[in-house]
């Protein structure tokens, strides 16, 4: 060997140092976009179907990125990792094949390294050079170490913190799809335009036979509004529609006529104080279709055979289609009972 073994391993560890400093362990990401570790959507009462699929989007969407983010992060620290590591597994040989060297064979040998010594001056030097390549081999390689146990934990954190975020991403996911669904249930923008109440009360559900359906009722129950007869059933739905809030005018028994009307099974609930006007401000058109939304979510609660409104009709078995009849509905609702 021509160089001194001092000045070798200075050398041969020069770019491990580098090594150690490049690759410090990354900041990791945070968990909830905005900071907030929470994945419940705060709504108010009043929300809008597009209020709430457009919070619920750019929540989707945010939690998205994030995971992104958090994942890059992830994959650069598991490559710093095995980078240091190789370092530090490249480097271990070396050591051991020069300590090996150092005490027991070959030129370095620590004892003909001493008894080469010129004086006794030189060799306390040569004595001391030695235990200084021996302590640096161990604070090398503890900081090689060191730097791989911190690396470990950041991508530990990182690990839990991408798990999260993915978790969080799911709830986004399904709260968006929950809103999508909500919105064609209603009759997707077609009908409403995104302009109605994302959630409806919930109706007392209406009495059913021993098999869990609904049986043919006739027309028994006196009408509240015209002196005319209702179902038990159309009675009990227009008494929940009334709890719920809608107040305007209704109408339900007409004599003569086809469909439901003249059998006690229907009523047109107006967007006005009294009589029927189509809807020429946005807060009447939102009633129309906030009282809509609140019979097709109650559908199986209340036994609704079918809803029109605003030129569409639907059915619980086949949902929406667009209505040609005689009126458009523009002007009331429409609800026809089992």
């Amino acid at each position: 060997m021509t160089a001194s073994p001092r000045r070798w391993l200075i050398h041969a560890l020069a770019p491990l140092v580098a090594a150690a400093m490049f690759v410090a362990p990354a900041t990791p990401a945070s968990a909830e976009p905005g900071g907030s570790s929470s994945t419940a959507t705060e709504q108010d009462e009043d929300a809008t179907l597009n209020e709430v699929i457009e919070s619920t989007n750019r929540r989707f969407v945010a939690a998205k990125n994030a995971v992104a983010k958090s994942t890059k992060t992830q994959s650069q620290l598991a490559s710093q990792i095995k980078a240091a590591e190789a370092r530090r597994n490249q480097l271990i040989p070396e050591v051991d094949r020069i300590a090996k060297e150092q005490y027991m064979t070959g030129d370095v040998s620590t004892l003909s390294y001493l008894l080469s010594s010129s004086d006794s001056g030189d060799f306390f030097n040569k004595a001391v050079s030695l235990e200084e390549i021996n302590r640096l081999h161990d604070t090398k390689l503890r900081e090689l170490n060191a730097v791989i146990t911190e690396i470990a934990e950041s991508k530990a954190r990182m690990d839990a913190e991408v798990k999260q975020q993915q978790q969080d991403m799911s709830v986004m996911k399904k709260q968006k799809e929950s809103a999508d669904k909500a919105l064609a249930l209603v009759g997707g923008k077609s009908v409403t335009k995104g302009f109605v109440v994302a959630d409806s009360p919930e109706a007392a559900p209406a009495p059913r036979n021993s098999s869990g359906g609904f049986s043919p009722e006739g027309c028994t129950e006196e009408d509240p509004l015209n002196g005319g007869c209702v179902t038990k059933r159309t009675l009990h739905m227009y008494k929940q529609v009334k709890k719920a809030g809608f107040d305007m005018f209704v109408n339900c028994y007409r004599p003569g006529g086809p469909y439901e009307h003249p059998k006690g099974r229907a009523c047109d609930w107006s967007l006005q104080k009294s009589g029927f006007s189509v809807y020429d401000t946005d807060k009447e058109f939102k009633y129309g279709n906030d009282l809509m939304a609140f019979l097709v979510r109650n559908a199986d609660n209340l036994g609704i055979y079918y809803v029109i409104w605003n030129k569409q009709i639907w059915f619980p078995a086949s949902g929406w289609k667009a209505y040609h009849g005689v009126s458009a509905h523009t002007d009331h609702v429409h609800v026809s009972m089992l």
